[in-house]
């Protein structure tokens, strides 16, 4: 993949993350409205044998409404020298028993991202998806090969807690990387959510 996916993608990874704004929830009359946005502010700190350790940060502001989620992102790395300011959107859209979820990102110096999914199934659910971008250099904040084919599949309790796996295999410049996500999330009190996300990378990394 592109030069800073691969910088990022090397490293052992911490992600404490602040969650500032809470999305747009279903709501009583006596209710105040919610806020249809949520900021997030990402620490990272990793190392890697193949260039020095250090800090990053990325700071994403995401807005939702019936259009879909649109958000605006600005990535920082004071080691590398190296700032990235991002713009996307994606949905869900229903066609049948099928979910459709497309998904577009424009980023700093040129580069793009796209991907299409499909879901069915309402507690247990599989899925499939297709990535591709223009080859530009990037951050990869998902550590997963952009240019890929994904299979999911897992359980939902309700709409706050489930159990899945995410399968993405690269199927542009390395074959052979193939990365499973295993994910549990969890509904908190106070508005707050737990995610736990298992990776195991295998291939050209």
């Amino acid at each position: 993949m592109k030069k800073h996916e691969n910088l990022m993608k090397a490293r052992l990874l911490v992600l404490p993350c602040l969650f500032l704004c809470q999305p747009a929830t279903a709501q009583t009359s006596d209710q105040a409205p919610a806020l249809p946005y949520k900021l997030t502010i990402g620490l990272y700190q990793y190392s890697g044998a193949d260039a020095q350790n250090g800090q990053a940060m990325d700071i994403n502001l995401r807005h939702t409404s019936e259009a879909g989620n649109i958000w605006f992102g600005h990535y920082v790395s004071w080691a590398h020298e190296l700032t990235q300011d991002r713009a996307g959107w994606d949905r869900s859209l229903p066609l049948g028993p099928v979910r459709i979820m497309p998904s577009l990102q424009l980023a700093s110096a040129g580069a793009w991202t796209s991907s299409v999914g499909a879901e069915t199934g309402d507690n247990w659910f599989v899925g499939t998806g297709f990535g591709r971008t223009n080859l530009r250099d990037s951050v990869s904040l998902n550590f997963d090969p952009n240019d890929s084919y994904t299979v999911s599949g897992g359980y939902r309790w309700h709409e706050n807690e489930s159990a899945s796996f995410v399968l993405v295999r690269d199927n542009r410049l390395h074959p052979d990387q193939q990365h499973l996500h295993l994910i549990y999330r969890a509904h908190l009190p106070d508005t707050h959510r737990l995610t736990i996300d298992l990776l195991f990378k295998s291939g050209t990394v």
